[in-house]
């Protein structure tokens, strides 16, 4: 479609411009065969291909019920009719054709290994060409601020730096195999609770820092073909139609140039979606078309803006037909071998008492493995994300194929019934667990309590399974839990388990990573990328969740996730970043490329890392800095950086990160921009949020921010602006007929007493005669 596109779109009517910018049915958008412009296919999902070819190629006409059948779906319902074990050749017809099930966004992120996660969009973009999808609906990278959203398991973590630096990765390895992304969902979407009508509150240094800064950075590494925006307001505004959102930051000041769609169903002002900056309308409404073309007919909504739209739209669609691989066939088999990658390295070490993993003949050749998700995993939520899985690892297979004759393996399911207790089966898992020496205990948090729609109601594990904990531990000391789970949990059972491995929703590899972990044939180095808390109720945002009518504030404003609990001082179950290896790492000799740095300036961190262990191993070292004492409140330590380092049992690596100054910046409200605070930054490097080894500190030396001073403002905070301070003081010499020298002392031991404003400070006070604009003049610099 190398054509001429505004030659193109001044050939349009307006019904065509408006069709151009909807829907056409449920995944396509329009077709305009009058001016040479075909559809192209998107469909869900973040960590997987969820393709419908009854909806998609229309063998079934969709509806309603269609879209309502798609994100209600479970997980459950996704792998019911798949093969026992992996080795099918093909699994059966679904709702969706099977493709590859990888990590989830809350395993995932666990890796921190761009590199990794970079070859995990390339195989989703092989597996889109292979199906004919141009664009894919993700990433996901929304902030995880409670564990309590229903979503939490598609994004990546509590902290904008890793959830930028992830969905980049991703998104590069899906645009260079030529099928778009669209990264999600735009902005402050960090619940499902009544989500397309509740107003998300947030003070905007917290937006942007926060909410809006994981966008920002993953749009400037990657320039995600499309961003689609979310349901909820923002604000008091449906982000959907919010030009603040949609083109103040997003095109004005991030520079983004690409298309912006609506989530499903998400447009309630289709007129004012489109002058906010909402391009495409998804999917296909009657109303929204008819309201749209009256709005032009009207003049409401101008020819100019709808042109605009209509030109990236044709942008994106020339994008996907230019890199369209109708030949391309998916290599499924070396995908399942790559979501066995991927789940391996997001798999986190939580607890590994006595060394008890891993598993060695000598000390645990009784396996006994106990729990129903050993049979049937938990690899994936529930909702529009959910992924029929071309193969399925299940970890009992698993465990028996890699035990061979050095292990004897012994099965009981412990709870069949995820809601009642089955006094039998507990009894029979006792007594397997009592005649071992070890049991491997596969847990998880109910299927389909995750999704769409909805939240979490609690942090548990199903209670059956803890209850198969507790009792196992009484008759087995050597316990070992395999945990899946959407977002964190809380863990009253965590002192009845010698280890503890963390898998969130690993997909359909996790049977065999879980299996190679355990028997050391590969070495756990994920890290957490949330703080898993003691309770629900010493969580950041427990207090203002989930809002009341229909306004969820965002009263923590920063404090979010591991900012909350260094601020407060709370000691977390787990904190960010943490994570065990059978190996262990050793920091030292903490080297900075300057010791004084300007805001434009890229400082070098290098220090030497070193495998101290008897194994192989990888390292996630991490980079966090805190603030000097300023104006504005800052959190304790923000992560900065990080970098994934495998290392030979002995060996030691000089290892160097980069820090742009200009990364230290926060938002500032009064002045409306970024700013970075001069002063003495300390530097802190280490394995996790709270352990950091490595410390140094560096002098950042750029001219100080002030925010403008009205007559209203004290006299303290006058002198505080030397510049300021300097006119005032030759205003008052001018007119009280004394030394600016005998003026400033006068001021200085004044200050601490004078509680009122300048101008009554000033006029009744010292009796001087000075008018309130004159005042204002000077204190502003126009005099």
């Amino acid at each position: 479609m190398n054509r001429d596109f505004k030659r193109l779109i001044a050939t349009m009517t307006a019904e065509e411009k408006v069709a151009l910018l909807t829907g056409s049915g449920l995944w396509r958008t329009a077709s305009l065969p009058q001016h040479d412009i075909d559809d192209i296919v998107m469909t869900d999902g973040t960590y997987g291909v969820r393709y419908s070819s009854a909806q998609i190629d229309g063998s079934e006409k969709w509806s309603m019920d269609d879209f309502i059948s798609v994100i209600t779906q479970t997980a459950d319902q996704a792998s019911a009719e798949e093969p026992a074990a992996k080795g099918g050749s093909e699994a059966l017809f679904s709702a969706s054709l099977p493709a590859t099930c990888f990590p989830n966004g809350s395993s995932l992120a666990c890796s921190w290994d761009v590199d990794l996660v970079y070859q995990m969009g390339q195989a989703l973009g092989r597996e889109c060409q292979h199906m004919g999808v141009g664009i894919l609906l993700g990433p996901g990278i929304n902030i995880r601020r409670t564990p309590l959203a229903g979503r939490g398991y598609e994004y990546y973590a509590e902290d904008p730096v890793v959830s930028g630096d992830i969905a980049a990765a991703l998104i590069n390895g899906l645009q260079d195999e030529g099928v778009g992304a669209s990264l999600k969902h735009f902005a402050a979407n960090n619940s499902e609770y009544r989500r397309t009508e509740m107003d998300s509150v947030i003070e905007e240094r917290a937006l942007r820092e926060i909410y809006l800064a994981g966008f920002q950075r993953a749009i400037a590494k990657s320039q995600p073909w499309t961003v689609m925006s979310s349901y909820n307001r923002l604000n008091g505004v449906q982000t959907s139609q919010d030009p603040f959102l949609l083109t103040q930051v997003l095109r004005d000041e991030w520079g983004y140039d690409g298309l912006v769609m609506s989530d499903w169903y998400g447009i309630k002002d289709r007129p004012a979606s489109l002058l906010a900056g909402n391009d495409l309308a998804m999917p296909e409404t009657r109303r929204d078309k008819q309201t749209l073309l009256a709005a032009i007919d009207a003049g409401e909504v101008p020819m100019a803006v709808v042109d605009r739209a209509c030109y990236r739209m044709l942008v994106l669609l020339d994008k996907v037909q230019r890199n369209r691989r109708p030949d391309a066939r998916a290599d499924f088999p070396a995908h399942h071998v790559l979501s066995q990658h991927l789940a391996a390295e997001s798999i986190v070490l939580l607890k590994n008492d006595d060394d008890i993993l891993p598993l060695r003949p000598e000390k645990t050749r009784r396996i006994a493995v106990l729990g129903k998700p050993a049979l049937e995993p938990v690899i994936q939520g529930s909702g529009c994300a959910t992924t029929v899985p071309y193969l399925l690892d299940r970890p009992l297979g698993e465990i028996f194929d890699l035990a061979g004759d050095d292990f004897n393996v012994t099965w009981a399911v412990g709870a069949p019934d995820d809601l009642n207790d089955d006094e039998a089966a507990l009894e029979q898992a006792r007594r397997v667990a009592q005649d071992a020496d070890v049991a491997v205990i596969f847990v998880s948090t109910a299927v389909g309590e995750d999704g769409e729609n909805g939240d979490r109601q609690d942090l548990n594990i199903l209670a059956g399974h803890e209850r198969l904990i507790c009792e196992v531990s009484q008759v087995q000391p050597n316990v070992v839990v395999v945990l899946a789970n959407s977002d964190a949990v809380v863990m009253p059972w965590l002192s009845q388990c010698k280890a503890l491995l963390e898998t969130f929703f690993a997909g359909q590899g996790m049977g065999r990573a879980v299996a190679e972990i355990l028997f050391g044939k590969r070495n756990p180095c994920g890290k957490l990328t949330v703080t898993v808390p003691n309770t629900l109720e010493e969580t950041p945002a427990w207090l203002n969740y989930p809002g009341e009518n229909l306004r969820h504030h965002y009263a923590e404003g920063l404090f979010v996730g591991y900012r909350y609990y260094d601020k407060r001082c709370l000691t977390p179950r787990f904190p960010f970043g943490f994570g065990l290896s059978y190996t262990q790492f050793t920091y030292a000799n903490l080297d900075l490329s300057a010791t004084q740095v300007g805001e434009a300036d890229t400082l070098t961190l290098s220090f030497d890392l070193t495998n101290v262990g008897e194994r192989d191993g990888k390292e996630i070292a991490q980079l966090y800095v805190s603030a000097p004492d300023g104006e504005l409140i800052r959190e304790v330590k923000a992560l900065k950086g990080f970098s994934k380092v495998a290392l030979a049992a002995g060996e030691t690596r000089r290892v160097s990160l980069q820090l742009p100054i200009a990364e230290l910046a926060c938002y500032h409200p009064g002045l409306a921009d970024w700013v970075i605070t001069p002063g003495t930054w300390q530097i802190h490097v280490g394995r996790s949020s709270r352990d950091l080894p490595l410390y140094a500190e560096v002098e950042v030396d750029c001219p100080p921010r002030y925010v403008p001073l009205r007559d209203d403002n004290s006299l303290q905070q006058l002198i505080q602006q030397p510049e300021a301070f300097a006119r005032v003081v030759a205003l008052i010499a001018g007119k009280s007929q004394r030394s600016p020298d005998q003026v400033r002392e006068k001021l200085i031991r004044l200050a601490p007493d004078l509680f009122c404003g300048l101008l009554i400070a000033l006029t009744e006070f010292l009796a001087l005669d000075i008018e309130r604009d004159e005042l204002n003049a000077v204190l502003a610099g126009r005099e």
